[in-house]
């Protein structure tokens, strides 16, 4: 058994950030999902920024531990930086094995960390207008959780949500009764029971948000999930650290089965309490919350970026770089990014999830990446793409630098529009100003640097018989990334 002990312990929130958000494309891709978008029209931070944020002021917090995948690890860190947060650790999952395992590692790192913490489980898109009644809730969450419950959070439904888990309580949730023990899960209802869920006051919509001791949560799934504890802990055992990063070994961690908290140990438990959170909460999981959430002109619409609407009603319009005109259109979604529109009913969304699943049978890349693609020195876009040349704009934050590089089936010209670039050719450095351009030969040894305080903005030009990102040979390289 784990030590349980009741002494008051540090607060570590886990922040699981790999989700990919499907039913927010063609905004969220798998190489730049929803929780890394600025969502929430109330705020300048990103979603996985908020969650952070909206913690500060709660007694003996720390830094947070954020699980993600490893595509997506740099993103992370940029954006902690960005609001001079440093992880305790990022956590790398080869693979999405949903809620349990991630929960597991999560609660084996910070018991390394700590002795025997509070871990809040949060989820990196959630929306929380309240802040004060969020962290008031914690706190009373905190009471049961020193005492070795599993406190879940719930939210009281106002609609017949069939998109949502649903709690039971062992008592009615009131504005006197704010806790209770828990009775049953359910899962995602039909429409039907949704209904009959909803004005019932037993019940309560599952808001993904948890709390507990690591050793009790560690505790209750060594009793009903031995087997995930097991490899979680056999897959951290080899210590793979890279800067802050955590890595998971791929091998063992494979064989790990796939399990949500909720069905691995929440509906087994016998320690299971549910509070009310009345704080404004909502899961931006699809177009219709984002829909549900946003500010409405006189119309009806939501009209975001470079947009013009006559005789529109009830409909979404979102421009993230070309001018959308919307005539006499009615309950249409229409997005449009720099490689996709997509154009939607509203009263079809719920459809999203098959839409996304007969595009990726077809091979359409545009379910997985976009135009754009950051990077850990900062990010590239695809302007031009022909058989054997491309050209990109590449934007190297203050004080990064690409690797020392050399690649065997291209060549490049680079082109410095912004910024003072710093440029290796070999043995050879130079300064580049803007409108000043440089050659770099297929097969020859070179870097890219931007030591300035101000942003570096090149053109780059690539010519050759494969133009993928994989023909890169590293040989030096600053954040310890491998050759593809």
């Amino acid at each position: 058994m784990i030590n349980n002990s009741t002494t008051k312990k540090d607060l570590i929130p886990i922040i699981l950030s790999g989700g990919i958000g499907t039913r927010l494309w063609p905004l969220s891709r798998s190489s730049f999902p929803k929780q890394y978008l600025r969502l929430n029209e109330d705020s300048e931070n990103t979603l996985l920024q908020e969650t952070y944020i909206r913690l500060k002021g709660l007694k003996n917090l720390n830094d947070p531990i954020i699980v993600c995948n490893e595509e997506q690890r740099f993103i992370a860190a940029e954006q902690m930086r960005q609001i001079n947060v440093e992880p305790i650790k990022i956590l790398l999952e080869p693979f999405g094995k949903n809620t349990a395992p991630a929960i597991t590692l999560a609660a084996l790192i910070a018991s390394e960390i700590e002795n025997d913490p509070i871990i809040l489980i949060l989820s990196a898109d959630h929306k929380i207008e309240k802040r004060e009644s969020f962290k008031k809730a914690i706190e009373e969450g905190l009471i049961f959780a020193q005492n070795g419950r599993l406190v879940t959070f719930g939210i009281q439904p106002n609609s017949p949500e069939t998109g949502y888990g649903y709690i039971e309580s062992e008592k009615e949730i009131s504005n006197e009764v704010t806790f209770s023990n828990i009775k049953r899960f359910v899962e995602k209802p039909n429409k039907e029971l949704a209904e009959k869920f909803l004005n019932n006051k037993y019940f309560s919509w599952n808001s993904g948000i948890f709390l507990f001791k690591a050793s009790t949560i560690l505790n209750e799934l060594l009793k009903f999930e031995p087997e995930i504890v097991s490899i979680c802990k056999s897959s951290l055992t080899n210590n793979l650290l890279d800067l802050n990063f955590r890595r998971i070994d791929k091998e063992l961690f494979k064989s790990c089965p796939s399990k949500s908290i909720d069905i691995a140990v929440l509906e087994k438990t016998n320690l299971g309490t549910v509070i009310k959170l009345d704080a404004g909460w909502d899961d931006l999981g699809s177009w219709k919350s984002i829909c549900d959430n946003s500010n409405k002109d006189n119309n009806q619409n939501i009209l975001k970026g470079k947009t013009f609407a006559k005789n529109v009603k009830n409909s979404y319009l979102r421009s993230e770089s070309r001018l959308i005109v919307g005539l006499g259109l009615e309950n249409l979604l229409v997005i449009e990014t720099d490689d996709t529109v997509l154009v939607a009913n509203k009263d079809s969304l719920t459809s999203m999830k098959e839409l996304i699943e007969d595009l990726e049978r077809e091979n359409f890349e545009e379910i997985k990446v976009n135009k754009k693609v950051h990077r850990p020195w900062g990010h590239f876009t695809s302007l031009i793409k022909e058989e054997n040349w491309q050209v990109k704009r590449l934007r190297i934050n203050p004080n990064e630098s690409l690797s020392l590089q050399m690649h065997n089936f291209r060549a490049e010209n680079w082109i410095v529009v912004k910024g003072i670039a710093k440029v290796q050719i070999d043995e050879k450095i130079c300064f580049l100003n803007p409108n000043e351009s440089i050659y770099i030969p297929k097969g020859v040894k070179h870097r890219l640097s931007n030591t300035e305080k101000t942003p570096l903005e090149i053109i780059e030009v690539q010519i050759g018989t494969y133009l993928g990102e994989d023909d890169i040979i590293r040989f030096k390289d600053k954040y310890k990334r491998k050759d593809f």
